[in-house]
């Protein structure tokens, strides 16, 4: 079994059309996904980063959502153009994106 430092599970959870809570699918969680997995092999991360696609991670009025472990770092509201930033700062250098955290 591999030993990653860090697993990023990213929402991709697609609720019927106007539904009242809303889903990270429609809001463009699969494009996140498939950025984010791309930007951890150009870092050349991909033997210590796992990136999973998951269900319901709950804070869905939040924006797109995702959590990362070991730590449990929750982060909300995510767009594309935060993926870089992500992929520096949290999995390169190890400290949280403070604007973008789940409190």
């Amino acid at each position: 079994m591999p030993s990653w430092k860090h697993h990023v599970f990213v929402c991709t959870n697609q609720r019927p059309a106007g539904h009242p809570k809303g889903s990270c699918g429609e809001k463009g969680s699969p494009a996140l996904l498939s950025a984010l997995k791309e930007a951890v092999d150009a870092h050349d991360l991909h033997d210590t980063v796992k990136v999973t696609g998951s269900g319901c991670l709950g804070p869905c009025a939040r924006g797109i959502t995702m959590v990362v472990y070991p730590e449990g770092t929750w982060y909300g509201g995510v767009t594309l153009e935060d993926v870089p930033e992500l992929v520096q700062t949290h999995l390169v250098e190890g400290r949280p994106v403070a604007r973008l955290v789940l409190e």
